[in-house]
């Protein structure tokens, strides 16, 4: 019977934080452990940090690392320490409260990594206010037939919509196929007006590039060879990968900042826990000023207005 490894307590910045098993194998085809995950979000703290900073987060879990079931968990793991922070949200739904993790400091990010998180899921809004969001966020969601070089090209046309808004958009890739636009945003309207100004911002993207692009919220409406536009991510209650998350995929890629001038350049496998730490050393976060650049919606849903008196359908109603 094989032997658990030794508990590896760690400190970090004020507080002490004990690994268990840290040899755990989290991601087989590249033989990173619990423990490199746990150095990898160590690595790029400050990133993290101000990508979950006083936000609800979703966490996905993986106990027995890939080889086993992924958790998505909204409650707080049990048996937190008192200095974790969460925040309380109420799901209509289900007519009932879950507490989840409130990130402030980079300590609770490595106690829920300890717990077997991997990655990290936020909500655009921050706890002093749940249902106003300040972050609008774009997602490239490439279809079945979709190649980067057609995220590329819909990443420049999203990108020239933006310069011509006078909005500030920080991408990111998905960490996956596709590429993610933030833009930081007053936090003064609900999530219905945010969806509204991101689906008329979809429609515009879809005017320019009508052969790589759909904002059809139906997946069998959809051409396979199609980006979506997905709009509904601003939907209350959904949420995609943070800036610098890892994913649960075999070789660990993760959800990484890069500059405008390197989306021409860059592939989304370049990123995994071996390689951004070095970047993240050498370039520091690259979306650190993001709450330097707000952009008011004003216009968005002036463009909102104009689509629906000419009868195109206010956003699908996500499931």
């Amino acid at each position: 019977m094989p032997t658990k490894s030794p508990a590896v307590e760690l400190e970090v910045d004020a507080r002490v934080v004990r690994v268990s098993n840290p040899e755990r194998v989290y991601f087989p085809e590249i033989g990173a452990t619990k423990l490199d995950l746990v150095e990898y979000y160590l690595a790029v703290g400050d990133g993290i940090v101000n990508a979950l900073l006083e936000r609800p987060c979703m966490l996905h879990r993986f106990p027995k690392g890939l080889a086993g079931d992924k958790v998505h968990q909204k409650r707080l793991p049990a048996g937190a320490p008192d200095w974790v922070e969460t925040v309380e949200l109420f799901f209509p739904r289900w007519k009932r409260t879950a507490d989840e993790l409130c990130v402030t400091e980079l300590a609770q990010v490595i106690w829920a990594v300890q717990m077997s998180t991997v990655e990290f899921h936020p909500w655009n809004s921050r706890r002093r206010d749940t249902e106003k969001p300040d972050e609008w966020r774009i997602d490239l969601d490439p279809g079945p037939d979709s190649d980067w070089a057609q995220v590329r090209r819909v990443a420049h046309v999203a990108h020239e919509v933006l310069d011509e808004l006078g909005a500030t958009g920080f991408p990111k890739t998905s960490g996956g196929k596709g590429l993610h636009i933030y833009v930081r945003i007053a936090p003064e309207h609900g999530f219905a007006d945010v969806r509204r100004a991101a689906l008329a911002f979809a429609r515009e993207v879809e005017r320019r590039s009508p052969t790589d692009v759909t904002t059809a919220w139906w997946r069998k409406d959809r051409d396979p060879g199609a980006l979506f536009v997905d709009y509904n991510q601003n939907a209350r209650d959904h949420t995609i990968a943070a800036a610098y998350s890892v994913r649960g995929v075999p070789r660990a890629l993760v959800s990484t900042p890069v500059s405008w001038a390197e989306v021409e350049e860059v592939e989304p496998d370049d990123f995994t826990i071996r390689t951004v730490p070095k970047r993240f050393a050498e370039l520091g976060d690259l979306h650190a000023d993001i709450d330097e650049h707000v952009f008011d919606l004003a216009p968005l849903l002036e463009w909102a207005d104009r689509d629906e008196a000419t009868g195109a359908p206010p956003p699908a109603e996500p499931d």
